[in-house]
């Protein structure tokens, strides 16, 4: 959560997002809305999903920033979901660095908060995390 000057002299805004074993450094530069994700297009990258994108996009379609601003994302572990909702949660987290006034209107919306839901491990004697072998009467 720095800002930074870019080699252009565009001043550059960091946001990280976790979610499950998904970490995502979010970069937001003033641009045209562009999503690039670790060095791809946005939308090949999450294979053209609406689902993936309509929730990177989230936050700035909250304040009306759609296309003011290109993401830039590295994006490490998990799968597509995880980074999706890594990578709305570093954006928002962005967000509050250019204007703080923008962290009231993205509470409400729940863009700042982490969703702490982790897969549950495996228990010995159980087949997975709470499935239990078949149980005999006799």
């Amino acid at each position: 959560m720095k800002t930074a000057e870019a080699k252009s002299g565009r001043a550059v805004y960091w946001g990280t997002g976790r979610r499950k074993s998904a970490v995502a450094s979010v970069r937001l530069v003033p641009g045209e809305g562009k999503l690039t994700v670790n060095g791809k297009d946005g939308e090949l990258y999450f294979q053209f999903n609406a689902n993936y994108l309509g929730l990177i996009k989230g936050p700035l379609e909250t304040l009306g920033l759609e296309n003011e601003y290109d993401i830039l994302v590295k994006a490490v572990g998990g799968g597509l979901t995880g980074q999706a909702d890594s990578i709305r949660l570093g954006v928002a987290r962005a967000l509050c660095e250019i204007d703080p006034d923008n962290r009231s209107p993205l509470k409400t919306e729940g863009y700042l908060t982490r969703d702490p839901r982790a897969k549950e491990r495996k228990k010995y004697g159980l087949h997975k995390a709470r499935k239990a072998p078949q149980y005999s009467k006799r």
